[in-house]
């Protein structure tokens, strides 16, 4: 966790979606586990790799007899129509408004139709660059989905930050070249150990335009 104040310099920042910028950890975990059910597979273990990754990766490693993306579109359907429990992240609207335009996106493992969905739950603005699982061949922790993103926003990869809240984001954005500050919203702070810095809370992040393109991201 954070012990004093750390800056970020950066050109763009790149967040994942659930679990940093909408809160549906328990509508994630309620339509898995009844997919699981109706699968007859352990919803613990299912649950084990579901955070953070694409859902059709999820689907071809706990269950690779079924035809994946055909799952994929019965459960997400699903999960776009519950709203229990689902909520913008404290913090997350405040945050992304103080960005200025074009030097955000959002990158998450789920489809543009459930991204999309949560994103008007929660009333987040839309941002001009969205990655969902539809638009990357290899999903979290390969580096394409943020890669991507760093593609579209014009920005090089180097100085960019991530806010995430899996270890698979984080192995992701690293691999990418970024650096990544983790929230721990999903996991315990142990298991993002390997982000570059770790907060509790949203609010913690503080974002200030640095000359005519580059951010300053401090936290602490």
């Amino acid at each position: 966790m954070i012990e004093k104040r750390v800056t970020f310099p950066c050109a763009a920042i790149l967040f994942d979606l659930d679990g940093v910028l909408v809160d549906s950890t328990r509508s994630v975990e309620r339509q898995w586990r009844v997919w699981a059910r109706e699968q007859g597979l352990d919803g613990d273990k299912v649950m084990t790799v579901g955070h953070g990754v694409r859902a059709v990766e999820v689907i071809r490693t706990v269950a690779p007899h079924l035809d994946a993306d055909a799952e994929v579109q019965k459960l997400e359907a699903r999960e776009a129509g519950d709203h229990d429990g689902v909520a913008v992240m404290p913090g997350a609207a405040e945050l992304v408004r103080a960005i200025p335009d074009g030097s955000w996106c959002v990158v998450t493992s789920g489809t543009r139709r459930l991204a999309s969905a949560r994103l008007r739950l929660a009333g987040i603005p839309a941002p001009k660059v969205l990655i969902t699982a539809d638009d990357v061949v290899n999903g979290k922790p390969h580096p394409e989905p943020y890669l991507k993103g760093a593609e579209l926003l014009g920005a090089n990869p180097a100085e960019c930050v991530v806010i995430e809240d899996a270890p698979a984001g984080i192995q992701s954005a690293h691999a990418a070249g970024m650096k990544v500050i983790a929230l721990t919203s999903t996991y315990p702070a142990s298991a993002l150990s390997g982000a570059d810095a770790v907060v509790q809370k949203l609010k913690q992040i503080k974002i200030a335009v640095d000359g005519l393109r580059m951010l300053a991201i401090s936290i602490g």
